[in-house]
């Protein structure tokens, strides 16, 4: 009987498959008879054969259906850093590709999507990690061990597939495996450009409806320092997307995606959906008040982001602006948000959730970040903290403090997920706080580290 059902299934999960992806003995043979060039058909037909799930998925996508094709994105000229023939389809002609697709491709179609995105916080994702030394002493000294034969795995396999880093290209103009393939936010191109379209818009399908979906986010905000997706699956608005979500309508067109396509929203619902007046952006620090993942919450009143400016003109690595968001501060910032908000809620429900969630973040900042920042000050001061702060209890506790549990202990609140605004939270922040004091008092009075 258990072996019925298994094998009923496997036989269902394979009906699934072939129903989301297609047939991809199909596409081998696939040729295109539509309005292209004679470089675009050839590209299409011969990776059809080579590398069919890249041709089904661009078949399937918006692009193939308007006769965009792989030589649209992919060409550029012959004096670009990115340039190649390697492939040999276009070897020996006047064709030049890249292998990378830049933000600065996308742009010729995509303009304003591309411009909002430099002006948030996603943009200083790659750019900052450079510019932090603590970062990069952690990956390669700390993380890395100064270990020559695995150089780079530790940013290679985890940093950079969210945050991004520069690419660098050999001889051949083909990206290094040190810094290729990524799906880093903040990806740092040869051409100058940053930015990683195909994060949320997954490479050469380039769906709407994925961007939608809250695992297009969950890939990267999760885990212990920023939990956002466990949050919203513990928030009343993801007990109704799990129950219900697979059943709505994802494919509306931007600055059309209202309240009754969805019974709740997702994460791009709420910080870039147009709804109602409210336009669509790519911004996405455009509609938050505070700045939850830093050390203390400030006030968003810092404008855009700049660290893409900056690197453009001037060619530096930079930490970006922490209080980036809306252009015309954080009030402009959460009347926004709420507009999202009063879509489906009463303005009471709306005002209240708010004045409570901020209160916690108040709670946060004076009577966790501050006593412990004081402490932590008074101790380096004194010389009472180890030089290697990662073997120092204090310094570890600080950390975790508003790293991980002070992230979820805010988050939480502001996402409407209890369990990590009370015992993966606060609950925690209490317990650190009073083991820090016995740590500093110890040390205060003795004038020593053990």
């Amino acid at each position: 009987m258990l072996k019925k059902l298994l094998l009923s299934i496997f036989a269902s999960s394979i009906m699934l498959f072939a129903a989301n992806v297609g047939d991809l003995s199909s596409v081998k043979t696939l040729k295109v008879d539509r309005d292209m060039t004679k470089i675009g058909k050839s590209c299409v037909e011969c990776h059809a054969k080579e590398t069919p799930g890249m041709v089904n998925d661009w078949k399937e996508s918006r692009h193939g259906h308007v006769g965009i094709s792989c030589i649209d994105c992919h060409q550029v000229k012959k004096d670009s850093p990115m340039a190649t023939q390697a492939c040999p389809g276009v070897k020996g002609t006047e064709v030049y590709i890249s292998l990378l697709v830049t933000p600065k491709t996308c742009q010729r179609c995509h303009p304003n999507e591309v411009k909002e995105f430099e002006e948030s916080g996603h943009a200083r994702a790659g750019l900052q990690v450079h510019a932090k030394a603590g970062m990069q002493s952690l990956i390669h000294h700390f993380e890395g061990a100064d270990n020559p034969h695995t150089k780079g795995s530790p940013e290679a396999t985890g940093c950079m597939q969210c945050h991004g880093r520069v690419v660098e290209l050999d001889s051949n103009k083909r990206p290094t495996p040190q810094t290729w393939p990524q799906a880093g936010m903040g990806t740092i191109y040869p051409d100058g450009s940053v930015g990683n379209c195909a994060t949320c818009h997954t490479r050469h399908k380039f769906s709407i409806e994925e961007a939608r979906k809250p695992a297009a986010c969950a890939s990267c905000h999760l885990g212990p320092d920023h939990p956002d997706i466990e949050i919203y699956n513990n928030s009343k608005h993801g007990h109704i997307f799990n129950a219900e979500g697979n059943k709505w309508k994802y494919d509306s067109a931007p600055d059309a995606w209202e309240p009754g396509d969805y019974r709740a929203p997702t994460c791009a619902t709420c910080h870039m959906s147009g709804i109602g007046d409210l336009k669509t952006t790519h911004n996405i620090s455009r509609r938050l008040k505070w700045n939850l993942w830093a050390p203390k919450s400030n006030l968003r009143d810092g404008g855009f982001d700049n660290a893409v400016k900056v690197w453009k003109e001037e060619g530096k690595f930079t930490k970006g602006n922490p209080v980036a968001g809306h252009p015309d501060g954080h009030k402009a910032a959460r009347a926004e948000m709420e507009q999202v908000c009063k879509s489906c809620h009463s303005t009471l429900h709306t005002k209240n959730f708010f004045e409570m969630a901020d209160k916690h973040v108040i709670l946060y900042n004076e009577s966790y970040y501050a006593p412990a920042k004081k402490m932590l000050d008074e101790l380096k001061e004194k010389g009472l903290i180890e030089k290697d702060q990662w073997t120092d209890e204090f310094f570890k506790i600080y950390y975790h403090l508003w790293h991980h549990q002070g992230r979820r202990m805010r988050q939480g609140a502001l996402m409407n997920g209890p369990d990590y605004a009370h015992w993966h939270g606060v609950f925690e922040l209490q317990q650190d706080i009073r083991a820090m004091k016995k740590i500093y008092e110890h040390r205060i009075k003795t004038g020593k580290i053990d």
